[in-house]
């Protein structure tokens, strides 16, 4: 029996340790994140998790949490946007928007009606 709780308390210390490596990575990431932290309180957070790691993130997270989830939703939102950006240059334009451009040529002359048929039965297609 007293392997078996051996064993439980192996993969608890195990779960917490791995907990707070995340919750240390994650402070590191958003101390180097902030742009308005100057840079010596920034080494003064990194010499506190070295010194009193434990301790030195509780008082992070309660200090600075909010800030660190507004810098965290900063940064996803950003690489959504680029992400969409790119997926739109890839992409082209839709259909709907190459009918527009066609029937804005066809209204200005550029084109002939025909034409306006090939480009619309392209798009379409």
């Amino acid at each position: 029996m007293s392997n078996f709780w051996d064993l439980m308390w192996l993969i608890f210390s195990a779960f917490v340790f791995v907990a707070y490596l995340v919750v240390l990575f994650q402070i590191v990431v958003d101390l180097f994140r902030d742009t308005d932290l100057g840079g010596i309180s920034k080494a003064a957070w990194i010499v506190g998790l070295l010194l009193l790691p434990v301790l030195t993130a509780l008082l992070y997270v309660i200090v600075r949490g909010q800030g660190m989830a507004r810098r965290q939703r900063a940064a996803l939102q950003q690489v959504r946007s680029e992400a969409e950006t790119q997926l739109r240059a890839l992409a082209g334009k839709s259909p709907v928007e190459q009918i527009a451009d066609a029937k804005a040529m066809l209204d200005a002359g550029t084109i002939s009606a025909d034409e306006f048929a090939r480009l619309k039965a392209k798009a379409l297609a």
